[in-house]
C-alpha cells in the first residue's frame, strides 16, 4: 500500500490564520496535530497538540512546577489571553526541522520510519510537479497503525 492510498483529507490552517481559531480547529476536530501551510499551500509545520498546549500554559507555571498544584481553574482566562491576537506563525513553537512529508509513492514502512524519527503523529503527503507542491492529504498515526497491524 502506498501513501497516496492512505492519505486522507486533513483540516489545515495557514500561517496567517488566527491562533485562537486554529486552537479551536484542533480541539473541535480532535486532531492529533495541527497541520500548517504557507501562503502557497505547502506544508509549513506539523505540530503535535501537546506542543501547542505547552504554548498555552503561562510561562510562570512552566518555570515553577510546584506552583501548578496551587493554581486553580480561575486562571484559565490566561490561556486564551496568551494567544489572543497572534497569528498561527507567532503561536507556533520555534521550528527546528521541516515538517514530515512523503511523496505519493512512499510505502507504509517509509511513512512509519519518518513518523517514528520525527515523533510526529501525522505525516503530510505531497505531490511535486516542477516547483509546484500540492498537498494530497495526511496520514495519522492511528490510520498507519491500522494498516501496519493488518499486515500484507
Amino acid at each position: 500500500m502506498l501513501a497516496r492510498d492512505l492519505a486522507e483529507t486533513y483540516p489545515h490552517v495557514s500561517v496567517d490564520a488566527d491562533a485562537v481559531d486554529a486552537a479551536r480547529l484542533l480541539a473541535g476536530n480532535k486532531l492529533p496535530a495541527l497541520l500548517v501551510v504557507d501562503a502557497d499551500q505547502r506544508p509549513y509545520a506539523i505540530v503535535p497538540g501537546s506542543q501547542l498546549i505547552k504554548q498555552l500554559v503561562p510561562d510562570y507555571l512552566l518555570a515553577e512546577p510546584l506552583l501548578v498544584s496551587v493554581v486553580d481553574d480561575r486562571h484559565l482566562g490566561e490561556v486564551t489571553e496568551k494567544i489572543d491576537g497572534l497569528t498561527v506563525a507567532e503561536w507556533l513553537p520555534p521550528r527546528t526541522y521541516a515538517p514530515p512529508v512523503v511523496g505519493p509513492d512512499a510505502g507504509l514502512l517509509q511513512v512509519a520510519a519518518l513518523m517514528a524519527r520525527t515523533h510526529s503523529p501525522l505525516v503530510a503527503v505531497i505531490e511535486r510537479e516542477g516547483d509546484e507542491v500540492r498537498l494530497l492529504g495526511a496520514i495519522t498515526a492511528a490510520c498507519l497503525m491500522t494498516h501496519l497491524l493488518a499486515g500484507p
